[in-house]
């Protein structure tokens, strides 16, 4: 009778291990692809919401810087439309006469930044940068107003006590603060001083952090602003440039902050100069 003998089929332990080493490496490669598309979403993210910051905040300086010392009939002498005044107080200095930019109080420690403006409202209905009716007496048209209708606004900076990425952008009325947006990281203001008679910036070196300036400098022309936008923590790998050199230009006292706050977020700077042209000739 005979015998036959049926071989056996299937995958031997070396044919197992190989199998297992390609797949592991196929596996290696796929979660290696899934990390950096992650990170690379992230980053576009972080990125996608400081520049919607950093836009917001543009677009509410420049509007504000648009209107300081705007006056109702042109024909009015700065230094009649805006006399020597105090408004604002807790974030302001005192205005001088014909001057329509100030800066913000230190606050001591909380390292505030910002300016303040002040100016007649164009129309009855004109809206503050806290969203609120601006109360007009005057109404007509090249009508010179009076000290009543003279609107002071501020633009403050308030950093957060922890988080770099939590600062917030107030605007100020003398009814009160209002937080237009946070994650800010820092706000950097300069002003252009310039001559009184010819109305112009001086020749060399005209900007000064609005910190340092005083009255002694000149009448300011134009300022000169940037923003640093911060993401969240843990957003970013490695060095960041933007927040290595704004770090450079910075204060002491701010570069101590931003030392101790910086926890790997994104950074981005966004910038602008403006001229107070409603007092230009």
């Amino acid at each position: 009778m005979k015998s036959f003998r049926v071989a056996q089929l299937g995958l031997s332990l070396v044919e197992l291990l190989i199998a297992l080493a390609i797949s592991s490496f196929l596996i290696i490669g796929l979660t290696q692809v899934y990390i950096d598309h992650k990170r690379t979403y992230v980053f576009q993210q972080s990125q996608a919401a400081n520049l919607e910051s950093s836009r917001f905040a543009l677009w509410v300086i420049d509007d504000l810087l648009g209107k300081a010392g705007y006056r109702r009939a042109p024909s009015q002498p700065m230094e009649q439309a805006f006399a020597p005044a105090a408004a604002l107080t807790r974030y302001c200095e005192d205005f001088a006469a014909g001057s329509v930019i100030s800066k913000v109080k230190s606050q001591g420690d909380e390292g505030y930044t910002g300016f303040c403006v002040r100016y007649q409202p164009a129309v009855a209905d004109e809206k503050m940068c806290d969203g609120n009716e601006v109360p007009v007496s005057v109404a007509s048209a090249f009508t010179p107003g009076n000290s009543s209708d003279i609107v002071y606004s501020a633009i403050v900076f308030k950093p957060h006590r922890s988080e770099a990425g939590q600062g917030t952008l107030s605007c100020v009325t003398p009814k009160g603060a209002v937080e237009l947006l946070n994650g800010i990281a820092d706000l950097r203001v300069e002003f252009g001083s310039g001559d009184m008679q010819q109305k112009r910036l001086t020749a060399s070196a005209p900007f000064k952090l609005a910190q340092r300036w005083s009255a002694a400098d000149g009448p300011v022309r134009a300022v000169r602003y940037a923003v640093l936008a911060a993401s969240r923590k843990y957003q970013r790998d490695g060095e960041s440039i933007i927040y290595s050199q704004w770090l450079a230009r910075a204060p002491s006292h701010v570069q101590a902050r931003l030392a101790a706050q910086d926890q790997r977020q994104i950074y981005q700077v966004a910038q602008g100069t403006q001229a107070l042209r409603n007092m230009m000739p």
